[in-house]
């Protein structure tokens, strides 16, 4: 677990922005039990590839007529019950923080790995997710 004095102020990023933080697995499976529509989730991390990339690519993201329904992030690393339920509803993938996924009804739609976040800019991540929102929102 990461001191609340080093995480708040990255949590606070998102949520600020519009970002519902999930922070329990209940929250987790109340919004995959019945979700409709689309759904954006973050999952944040402490890294550098978070600050410099993965959360200011999401927010760019958004700068777009077509975009997610709802908005939610989960603090890997902090929201440990909330990632873990989380990351159950990205399987296949390997647990991976930062990461970025799209859902449409309940369903893992597109999904950006740390690989694909890590030494890519904001505006790649950005252009990247809104090819997704064109698709699927």
């Amino acid at each position: 677990m990461y001191p609340e004095a080093l995480t708040t102020p990255m949590a606070q990023d998102l949520t600020a922005f519009g970002f519902e933080a999930l922070t329990t697995s209940a929250d987790v499976d109340q919004l995959f039990e019945n979700q409709e529509g689309t759904a954006l989730v973050v999952v944040n991390s402490v890294c550098g590839c978070a600050a410099a990339m993965a959360r200011p690519g999401a927010k760019l993201s958004l700068q777009n007529d077509k975009k997610p329904a709802k908005l939610y992030t989960v603090f890997a690393g902090v929201d440990m019950e909330a990632t873990a339920k989380v990351r159950e509803y990205l399987a296949p993938y390997p647990p991976s923080s930062p990461s970025i996924a799209l859902f449409k009804d309940g369903k893992l739609v597109h999904f950006l790995e740390r690989r694909h976040i890590e030494g890519r800019p904001a505006q790649i991540i950005a252009e990247n997710l809104r090819a997704a929102y064109n698709s699927y929102c």
